[in-house]
């Protein structure tokens, strides 16, 4: 069963009861005080999107308890927090082992594999949203080395973002602190990478570990190495999102609802439908077969 997203955006006062997550809003003009209840077993991810908003720790705990992560966001409703649970798998201790254990050459090989998956999803997307010629992309994705030594990411990269918004080429450039419409990608993304986040926890690895990414100051350096052939679905998603709400320079509510959808996108993967959220946890199950040995390609989404 697919779990559900709740984002929470206005004052509220949230607890737990019985195992339901408890929703108290308080009354505001003419609306009376309501209350409602979700099953947490029910519960993926909870954005909490409202300075206004309380949470019980008995609540926290459960949600934890659950696997499920928690989204805070910033007063600019920008994602700025994670947090996930510290157990996520029966074994995690001989999975953080396995991890900890990987050879250069096998993360090199990994990382040669997201590479190559990321640009095919890539060109995927120009095709049907674009209508681009993505040719060169494909003989891109085709010599991917080991390690992505000739950095072709970047070069897939660079075409992608040009011809993605061709008509505003001289002034959109994807920077996670440019001009709309990159703060809808940066939403999206923050959503992505907790689904990400969750799954790799749910398959006991440590999110912190990447394969490609290091960085001191990053605690998902993993999530954020997985994530990148699922980012074409945020970036489609998002162009329809922009093409529905054309006259939006910020992320409105109905905005921020249509990005909320993407664990339930559908995605493709082992030649089945299944939504996002569900083939995340394929994905990073197959990485934790890569890390033991017991397999040597990651089961990534094709487009």
């Amino acid at each position: 069963m697919i779990k559900k997203t709740l984002c929470f955006s206005n004052p509220a006062y949230l607890s737990m009861k019985n195992g339901q997550l408890v929703v108290r809003l308080e009354r505001q003009g003419d609306m009376p005080e309501r209350q409602t209840t979700i099953p947490i077993e029910d519960i993926g991810m909870v954005v909490i999107d409202c300075q206004q908003i309380t949470l019980t720790h008995g609540l926290m705990a459960a949600l934890l308890d659950n696997n499920a992560s928690v989204i805070t966001c910033n007063v600019r409703h920008m994602p700025v927090g994670l947090m996930l649970p510290l157990e996520g798998h029966t074994v995690q201790s001989e999975r953080f082992q396995d991890q900890l254990s990987a050879s250069l050459p096998l993360r090199k090989q990994l990382w040669q594999q997201t590479v190559q998956q990321k640009i095919l999803n890539q060109a995927a997307v120009l095709r049907e949203m674009r209508h681009a010629e993505t040719g060169n992309m494909q003989q891109w994705a085709t010599a991917v080395k080991s390690g992505d030594s000739s950095n072709l990411e970047g070069r897939a990269a660079a075409y992608y973002w040009s011809q993605m918004f061709p008509d505003n080429e001289e002034t959109f450039t994807r920077d996670r602190e440019g001009v709309y419409p990159n703060s809808l990608f940066n939403y999206g993304y923050a959503v992505l990478r907790a689904v990400i986040a969750r799954a790799l926890v749910s398959s006991g690895l440590l999110p912190t570990l990447g394969i490609h990414h290091h960085n001191r100051y990053n605690a998902y350096c993993l999530a954020d190495d997985i994530m990148e052939p699922y980012r074409p679905y945020v970036d489609k998603l998002v162009v329809q999102t922009i093409e529905r709400y054309p006259n939006n320079d910020e992320i409105t509510t109905d905005i921020k609802r249509s990005l909320l959808t993407i664990p339930t996108l559908e995605v493709h993967i082992n030649g089945q439908r299944s939504p996002l959220m569900v083939a995340a946890s394929q994905t990073t199950a197959s990485l934790a077969r890569c890390f033991a040995g017991e397999a040597r390609k990651i089961t990534y989404p094709e487009m």
